[in-house]
């Protein structure tokens, strides 16, 4: 194998200082965790760098990042990063299947062959431990970890560990948003006597649309988030209207449209982006292409490009669905209505983009289909 040379210095503060830059910048945790892994690999020449976190819920320790691996859950306290999480103290080990702490499982199962070990913890800013670094096979001539190495990977954790829970504590917060939203559309799905899954595929069809249409990941994300709430305005119509069995009279059905008004009245005035999108997707997302849609009549690309896609979503789950009052449309004509109504209700690109991605979208549906 060729053996890299130690890093000078120079080398090092490069380093250093090009991940906190990205890491401080990131607020998504996966991508944190990936800065994470890579900075502790560069600085001590690892071959691999994994960074395992606490869940204390389910009592194990897990990584989502790892280097030529996938997920992995172990129980708490068990393998050389439990030991080193439960002791509060790094380990280094230069012969990694002389020591019986070494879980040789994952090598067997792989055929990678591990050597050398280091593991350090991390601490968030109270002091207490919630994950660790492990580096594998030292790639120099000397080939296991130093006290050097200790002292790298102990400044990294540092750094990591405050930053990381910053970010998680963040997710936190974004991940209730989306909860609380996710149950305020449920709310207008009910009385409209449709499943809490509607807003659920929905908020999931819109992101593979997004993604599709070449949005960015986190304009795809902040619409399968704020997406559920299309129809809240639904809380305000009359149960007697709603879920009328038969044919609407021209005011009954004024009165259902009048559901887009309401949800953008209720959510535009929010000083957060979250709810803002919402009020755009609750008002726009019956709008048409060719300009026939209500409550403005917006035409084209005057129309917002998340109440463009909610719109494809919406139709195509309502269409799939079956309910007391319909029978679920075959995909086949689900098909050809899309066929028809490109560039007359929807928008021709996310038509385009609905049958590029619709293996996607289909196997959304069977993930979350609504139970018997």
């Amino acid at each position: 194998m060729m053996y890299k040379q130690e890093l000078t210095p120079e080398d090092l503060l490069k380093i250093i200082f090009e991940y906190t830059a990205k890491i401080a910048n990131e607020r998504q945790l996966n991508a944190v965790l990936v800065h994470m892994a890579d900075m502790g690999r560069e600085l001590i020449l690892s071959d691999r760098c994994t960074v395992w976190l606490i869940d204390e819920t389910n009592h194990e320790i897990y990584t989502t990042v790892a280097h030529g691996v996938d997920e992995i859950r172990i129980p708490f306290g068990t393998g050389l990063v439990g030991n080193a999480i439960s002791a509060g103290e790094p380990i280094i080990i230069e012969d990694a299947y002389s020591d019986p702490r070494h879980n040789a499982d994952n090598d067997r199962r792989t055929g990678y062959h591990t050597k050398s070990i280091i593991t350090v913890p991390f601490r968030n800013n109270d002091g207490e431990i919630i994950g660790a670094y492990q580096a594998i096979n030292k790639l120099t001539e000397v080939d296991y970890f130093t006290s050097r190495d200790l002292e790298l990977l102990s400044l990294a954790a540092s750094y990591a560990g405050k930053s990381l829970e910053s970010v998680m504590l963040h997710q936190e917060i974004i991940d209730t948003q989306r909860e609380i939203i996710f149950t305020m559309g449920e709310i207008g799905e009910i009385r409209s006597k449709e499943t809490g899954n509607h807003v659920k595929r929905v908020a999931e069809y819109s992101y593979v649309l997004a993604l599709g249409l070449g949005l960015s990941v986190s304009q795809a994300e902040l619409l399968r988030t704020a997406s559920p709430m299309h129809d809240i305005g639904k809380v305000a119509i009359p149960d007697a209207v709603l879920n009328k069995p038969g044919k609407l009279t021209e005011e009954e059905y004024d009165l259902i449209k009048d559901h887009t008004k309401i949800g953008h009245q209720l959510l535009k005035g929010s000083k957060r982006e979250l709810l803002r999108t919402a009020s755009i997707v609750a008002e726009q997302h019956h709008e048409k292409w060719d300009g026939s849609g209500y409550p403005a009549g917006r035409k084209g690309e005057d129309i917002h490009i998340f109440g463009r896609i909610t719109a494809v979503a919406d139709v195509f789950d309502a269409l799939s669905a079956e309910r007391v009052y319909k029978e679920a449309w075959p995909l086949e004509k689900i098909e050809k209505l899309f066929r028809e109504e490109r560039g007359r209700h929807f928008d021709p690109r996310v038509v385009d983009v609905f049958f590029a991605e619709l293996p996607k979208l289909l196997q959304i549906r069977k993930r979350l289909a609504d139970e018997e």
